[in-house]
């Protein structure tokens, strides 16, 4: 009889996790910030539950003793992606990374399951620096379509409901449901350069305004107080009108008050 502690077992997983999860988040940030589009749309991360370690430890016939090696995807790591054709290019980013080794990948959206399942799995080793040393983690990182991971929620939980025995037409709806899938990410894939416009262009104004009310409450700070009542009454009116190019024109106008501000504030001689 296996008598381990299990929750200090499970520790370096749940430690591998939250890890992979920071340093994914910075990628996307970085990412967004250099090139303002990241394949990455948002990030999670899960440890596996031990009933369900367990129950695939059992399918599989791992025994307790070889659970680190014969259980891959103790922690998990999912990645979303707007598109099918991002998913290719966050694979690319992982096998290029230092810190994790790719030991082999599964190719679930080309060769999909007859389930209907879609998704991009990477099994990776991860270094991590516990209380006690270096401890070398399997973990698994799962790529997909927000699509994708919609389809395999629902597919999840039913199976857990079923207990993996599900009624014949429920498999045949959910596989028709992993098509409709499909053919929506092939839509959005063939108006991929239309919506990342039409992101682009939303930030862009999103950025603009925002840029705006703080320099229009800057005003203040250097008792600009008439010019900020009037800017604030201009910004009202543009808003209401919807006209970017008057919101531009205004933020241009009103750093130029700031700058000239800031020249009358310098002491003589600086």
């Amino acid at each position: 009889m296996d008598v381990r502690d299990w929750g200090t077992f499970l520790l370096p997983y749940e430690q591998t996790v939250e890890e992979l999860k920071v340093k994914f988040k910075t990628m996307r940030s970085e990412l967004k910030k250099r090139e303002e589009y990241t394949p990455i749309e948002f990030v999670t991360g899960r440890v596996k539950r031990l009933s369900s370690i367990l129950e695939k430890a059992k399918r599989l016939n791992v025994k307790m003793e070889d659970l680190e090696t014969g259980i891959e995807d103790i922690a998990g790591i999912r990645i979303m992606c707007q598109f099918v054709e991002d998913i290719r290019r966050v694979a690319e980013y992982i096998r290029a990374r230092k810190d994790l080794e790719v030991l082999y990948e599964k190719d679930y959206i080309t060769n999909y399951k007859e389930s209907g399942y879609r998704s991009f799995h990477m099994i990776i080793k991860y270094p991590v620096q516990t209380a006690l040393g270096q401890k070398i983690v399997l973990a698994e990182i799962q790529i997909r379509t927000l699509a994708m991971n919609f389809w395999a929620t629902i597919e999840h939980s039913l199976n857990y409901k079923y207990r993996e025995s599900l009624p014949d037409e429920m498999r045949l709806r959910l596989k028709t449901a992993a098509e409709a899938a499909s053919i929506l990410d092939s839509e959005m894939s063939s108006i991929r350069e239309e919506i990342l416009e039409a992101q682009k262009t939303f930030e862009e104004n999103s950025n603009t305004t925002t840029q705006l009310l703080k320099a229009i409450h800057q005003l203040y700070f250097y008792h600009l107080v008439n010019e900020a009542i009037e800017s604030q009454e201009r910004f009202n009116q543009i808003w209401q009108a919807q006209d970017m190019e008057a919101m531009k024109d205004l933020l241009e106008h009103v750093r130029e008050l700031l700058s000239d501000a800031k020249k009358d504030s310098l002491p003589d001689g600086l």
